[in-house]
């Protein structure tokens, strides 16, 4: 009996195309996978516009309604309106380093804090004002308590009293707990706002004032 012999060449090609239609199989059978777990992923919370209650959407149905209509919603008017004041207090700190600080890197620190804050507060009041909103709710301004990092007016005469390294001791206690308040409050606005702009304020807050905090931990 003769057999005929089949060339190693034919083999070897027809194994590798049997390869990649298993690998195409597996690509479909991940992606499906993918598509039905963002689409069954957890619910999201969105915060009503000012006025409206809050709604449940699922992952997929928050991420279609971003991606349509970034319209500002009660979280983001809140932020802007809280850390234009809570800008205004760290701006009131720096504003007592240059009579009363020892260190010249207290003075740059402060003089850097100033640079940032005073174009921010600038912007979110044109944020505020370009969707028609008043930079106060009711004419009255938030209750500093309720806003994480304030110093109390306790504080802050403490802070006004102080000279030299007692001063530049207590500046950095407090910026660093003002700047911990920002971060806070940033990262609640990321998950709770709906504005891409305050979205990326917020960001920026929190990345600068990180890095901030750092520093005035070295010079502690």
């Amino acid at each position: 009996m003769h057999y005929r012999r089949v060339p190693r060449l034919s083999v070897l090609a027809a194994g590798l195309t049997a390869l990649a239609v298993l690998g195409l199989v597996s690509c479909d059978s991940g992606d499906g996978e993918t598509k039905s777990s963002a689409a069954s992923g957890p619910s999201v919370i969105a915060p009503g516009k000012p006025g409206e209650d809050n709604r449940t959407l699922s992952a997929e149905e928050a991420s279609r309604q971003r991606a349509e209509d970034d319209s500002p919603n009660s979280a983001d008017v809140s932020y802007a309106r809280m850390m234009i004041e809570h800008h205004a207090q760290a701006l009131e700190m720096t504003e007592l380093v240059p009579d009363r600080a020892e260190s010249p890197q207290i003075v740059a620190l402060s003089e850097r804090i100033s640079a940032a804050q005073e174009p921010e507060i600038k912007a979110m009041r044109g944020w505020l004002k370009g969707h028609d909103e008043p930079e106060r709710d009711d004419g009255h301004g938030h209750d500093h308590a309720t806003m994480p990092g304030m110093a109390t007016r306790a504080q802050l005469g403490q802070l006004r009293a102080a000279d030299g390294k007692a001063f530049d001791q207590l500046f950095l206690t407090l910026m660093i707990t003002h700047h911990q308040g920002a971060i806070t409050m940033s990262t609640e606005v990321k998950g709770e706002g709906n504005n891409i702009w305050i979205e990326e304020m917020a960001d920026d807050v929190v990345a600068q004032q990180t890095s901030e905090i750092s520093r005035m931990r070295g010079l502690l």
